[in-house]
């Protein structure tokens, strides 16, 4: 595995903040987009960055942990929703299409047999991970090859931008015993309502989190990130690492959705703290927990859209910030390429 460097460079930024400051506009009154076009400028390292053929990878696995009655939806719905991407009908598929971003699907471990179907990807490790409330979700065997599988997608992907999205029934009971036993926030501050609990169900869902992490009391002391990955992960959620650190590695921009794969992120922080360097944070969800998994990587969001969807959305939805960051750095006037006056000292 390489080893991640941190995308700072002295000079390069110096020139990227004196190249953002010479437009024709009052110092830092592109917000946010100054703060993208500099970070994007660090990772490709370069005054003239560029958004080349962004794709998203969204990610599907089931969870034996639905056996403790923790979401609104059944197990069914998961290779269900996996149908109506490949059909092109889910609200991925159309900001996708929207934003010209390409779009793969990949079977990380449904419980389902899709067999051969154009456009999907078959990385299934199995059928499902077990009930992490009993045992672990899933072993380190398979969290290894879940891993090394979503390090192998990142050879297929020829831009330099990509998202983040992800497909699994449970899979918010997943990320919010991760951040439970990684950031040892309350359970109550890392749980939420996933596909729209009502309080009882949140509730219920709190004590499943707060009891099954208690239950793995001595991996979660060990704190190795590995070890909690596949003690309460999903086979999506390991596959997501695996790709973002190879993506970091190509030193491609990480295009960063919401709650289940900001805790894949907090996975990958821990094993390589420089690929944060690379993440664009594209939205805070509206996902119970988030805000706080955000907090926990020093991250700020792009957009504030109370979206708490999943699919990678808030990522694609992002795509246009991060092409006016890049266009504002190579395309705008200069003040003495315009010929105007710049602030008074």
């Amino acid at each position: 595995m390489t080893t991640l460097s941190s995308t700072e460079n002295t000079a390069l930024s110096a020139a990227l903040a004196a190249a953002i400051n010479n437009k024709t506009k009052p110092l830092g009154s592109l917000g946010m987009l100054e703060k993208l076009a500099r970070q994007i400028g660090l990772i490709q390292q370069t005054t003239q960055p560029q958004i080349i053929d962004p794709a998203l990878i969204v990610f599907a696995a089931d969870h034996g942990i639905v056996a403790e009655n923790v979401s609104a939806y059944p197990q069914s719905v998961t290779w269900q929703m996996v149908e109506n991407f490949l059909a092109g009908g889910a609200a991925i598929n159309v900001f996708a299409r929207q934003n010209h971003c390409a779009l793969h699907i990949v079977d990380a471990g449904v419980n389902h047999d899709f067999g051969a179907r154009d456009g999907l990807l078959d990385r299934k490790v199995a059928y499902g991970t077990r009930n992490f409330a009993q045992e672990a979700a899933m072993s380190a065997e398979q969290c290894a090859q879940a891993i090394r599988a979503g390090r192998e997608l990142v050879a297929g992907i020829n831009g330099n931008v990509l998202g983040f999205g992800e497909m699994g029934i449970g899979n918010t009971t997943s990320a919010a015993a991760i951040m439970h036993a990684m950031t040892r926030l309350p359970a109550a501050e890392c749980v939420g309502a996933g596909t729209g609990l009502a309080q009882a169900g949140i509730l219920h869902k709190q004590k499943v989190v707060q009891d099954a992490v208690a239950h793995h009391a001595a991996i979660v002391a060990q704190n190795a990130p590995l070890e909690i990955l596949a003690t309460f992960g999903g086979f999506e959620i390991a596959m997501i690492v695996g790709t973002m650190l190879a993506a970091a590695e190509r030193r491609m921009v990480l295009l960063i959705d919401g709650f289940i794969i900001t805790s894949a992120l907090m996975v990958a922080a821990r094993i390589e703290p420089a690929i944060l360097d690379y993440c664009v944070f594209a939205h805070c969800s509206d996902e119970h927990g988030h805000r706080q998994m955000i907090n926990h990587l020093g991250g700020r969001p792009v957009l504030q859209m109370g979206l708490r969807l999943g699919e990678g959305t808030g990522s694609v939805l992002a795509l246009p910030m991060l092409h006016a960051a890049v266009n504002f750095l190579r395309e705008m006037a200069t003040f003495e390429s315009a010929d105007v006056s710049q602030q008074n000292a």
